[in-house]
């Protein structure tokens, strides 16, 4: 445990990509495999579920350190990080302990099953022996909450490095949904973990943010619409179909129309695409593939009423060749062919946008809305399927954004090194003389703006409600988002699609914020 708290202190007091990538190939180099194991997997987001109560833990802090629950809460808003808290309201300095990471690992596993008393005992002896930043790290596993700001990039060069493959080899080796509990290090790096069902690093397309025509003649690009689904890998080998979601989820139980496909889909072939709710004319709205997602079965009626289809614009593994190697042109006339093989309508191909020039292009990503997508995708004819995100060969051409002018009317702490500042905010709009919330967003502003956005709530709030603060109606923002739908759950009856502050209004008077009425305009024009 003591070599893993080095590592993510080392890795959490720089920003460095190269210290980071130093401190990472220390610790492969200095720790068992078993420990590297469950490093890899805490790293890459495979954090076991939570065996004990964050509710137990705060009382149990709160008693140790003999301060009543009201201080104990007050505590967490100032910090706003569990873990962090619950480490500094114990003032025992312990030893530290001797144990490596894998034994705490399993050991957090087992406790699972026992009593609360039990579980207890467990965590309060545990505290009493580690010193407090061991604690912290402690607290962040047990919590279920351990995370640390590292790309995955990062950790692939480090093994990369460490064990002498190829990053590519080291990617392909860490996906799936292999168990630090049940994987050695051996059987992970040579991928022998869920064979079977293994996906492939999906590659990522950046937003365009230059004149297209830089990108030279047309004819060198492939163009398709940007669908707004689910981005997936379907994968059929040895008879079985799976499906995994971009965040490397396994989700074939939420989608059994896929299973359908397994007679006609060619073994060994493992294609990229969009999840979409789709009928037999174009693709329905988001909001209705939302009511599929982390299902593990579905009813009748909703696969009735929320029908799905595997959108295909890739495919990098055909009769169980890996051929992310060959050109996108060649991979698209090998998807095309096996797609109009296997006729199932559950099974559709992308459609490749015919442009005469640039500006051809442009006219049909200015209809996106109507034509049910994004905007459009760019990629280059040459290319080879790669991994992660890279300039150059993969781009998406986003519509503009809806934007609103808005008013802020609640403000909430950040969490972590933001818990001082107030940088979650609620926005609303004007209902005749009230204004009603609409929106809630904490991206968009900079360390200046959101720091002079604190001031103003501190020297403005009306009330407080634990963390949050209501404040005088004054500031305005302009809010971007990408979609628009109805929603009995909203006082508004309105929800948006991922909305965040486009810019400061500070040239507006809260007055001059929108209505709800410019909402449902929207809604009737963008909503259905």
């Amino acid at each position: 445990m003591k070599r893993f708290v080095q590592l993510y202190q080392e890795l959490d007091s720089t920003s460095g990509t190269n210290d980071k990538l130093d401190a990472l190939v220390r610790y492969f180099s200095e720790s068992t495999d078993e420990d590297k194991v469950w490093c890899i997997g805490l790293l890459t987001g495979k954090r076991p579920t939570r065996p004990v109560k964050t509710s137990l833990m705060k009382i149990w802090a709160a008693e140790l350190a003999g301060i009543p629950e009201w201080l104990f809460d007050e505590s967490y808003y100032v910090t706003g990080d569990l873990g962090e808290v619950l480490s500094l309201l114990i003032t025992s300095e312990g030893t530290s302990d001797s144990k490596p990471l894998n034994i705490w690992m399993r050991e957090l596993e087992e406790i699972k099953k026992k009593t609360d008393e039990e579980k207890k005992a467990y965590v309060t002896n545990a505290w009493s022996i580690l010193n407090q930043s061991e604690r912290f790290v402690f607290n962040k596993l047990i919590g279920g909450s351990f995370r640390i700001g590292i790309s995955s990039g990062s950790i692939v060069n480090a093994l990369s490095k460490y064990c002498g493959q190829t990053p590519a080899a080291v990617q392909f080796a860490l996906s799936g949904k292999w168990n630090p509990a049940t994987t050695s290090l051996v059987d992970l790096m040579e991928g022998k973990d869920n064979e079977i069902s293994k996906p492939y690093p999906f590659f990522l397309a950046n937003g365009i943010d230059f004149p297209v025509e830089n990108l030279g003649p047309v004819g060198d690009w492939i163009i398709e619409k940007k669908w707004d689904g689910i981005r997936g890998q379907l994968i059929k080998r040895k008879g079985e179909i799976f499906v995994w979601s971009r965040g490397e989820e396994l989700i074939t139980d939420g989608f059994p129309e896929f299973k359908l496909l397994v007679p006609h889909l060619t073994n060994g072939s493992v294609l990229d695409g969009e999840i979409i709710c789709h009928n037999e004319s174009h693709p329905l709205p988001f909001q209705l593939l939302q009511s599929r997602i982390n299902r593990k079965s579905v009813s009748k009626n909703l696969l009735k009423s929320a029908p799905v289809s595997f959108l295909a614009y890739d495919i990098f593994e055909y009769n169980g060749e890996d051929i992310r190697s060959y050109p996108l042109s060649e991979r698209k006339k090998i998807l095309e062919d096996l797609v109009k093989k296997t006729a199932n309508s559950t099974l559709l191909l992308s459609e490749v946008l015919l442009v005469k020039d640039w500006s051809d292009a442009a006219a049909i990503r200015a209809e996106s809305r109507k034509l049910h997508c994004e905007g459009l995708m760019l990629k280059s004819a040459s290319s080879s399927y790669q991994s992660g995100r890279k300039r150059g060969d993969w781009w998406k051409w986003k519509v503009d954004p809806f934007t609103i002018d808005a008013v802020m009317i609640y403000a909430m702490q950040g969490h972590g090194k933001r818990a001082n500042l107030f940088t979650d905010y609620t926005f609303a709009v004007w209902d005749n003389d009230k204004l009603v919330p609409f929106a809630k967003a904490y991206s968009g502003l900079n360390n200046e703006e959101i720091a002079e956005v604190d001031s103003f709530v501190k020297k403005n709030t009306i009330e407080k409600f634990g963390p949050v603060r209501s404040v005088n109606a004054e500031l305005v923002f302009e809010i971007a988002f990408e979609g628009i739908q109805n929603s009995p759950r909203h006082k508004s009856g309105i929800a948006l699609r991922f909305p965040r502050i486009h810019r400061w209004r500070k040239d507006k008077l809260h007055t001059e914020a929108n209505t709800i009425e410019d909402l449902r305009n929207l809604l009737e024009q963008y909503g259905k």
